[in-house]
Formats: structure tokens, sequence, C-alpha cells
């Protein structure tokens, strides 16, 4: 059985991708709207794990006190 770590890892990587094959496919057919659409998943996605390293190194501070 897969960790939930492995799993949260997978679920992740696997946005990831479908947001660069969007991408991909909006610079493909020229489609502004998919372009801006895609970039701003893929800032959240990046921001999203910012927040949750951000929130895992708060846990562990509150942890040492």
């Amino acid at each position: 059985m897969l960790s939930k770590q492995t799993i949260n890892r997978l679920i992740i990587i696997g946005f990831m991708v479908l947001v660069g094959f969007c991408l991909a496919k909006a610079i493909y057919h020229q489609s502004v709207m998919g372009i801006i659409l895609a970039l701003t998943s893929l800032g959240a996605g990046i921001y999203f794990l910012y927040m949750v390293a951000k929130a895992n190194e708060e846990m562990k501070r509150e942890e040492i006190r």
C-alpha cells in the first residue's frame, strides 16, 4: 500500500502534468484565454505548494516549543 506522502506527491505531479498539457494545447491552438487560464492554474498550484510547505514548517516549529 502506498503511503500518504506518496499519494500526495502523485496527486501534485498529476495536477502539474495536466496543467502543462493544457498550456501546451493552448499554445498550439493559439488561444490567449487558454494560456491565461493555464498560467493561472499553474500559479495557484505553485502557491498551494508554498503554503503547504510554510504550514509544515510552522507545525514543526510549534512541536519544538
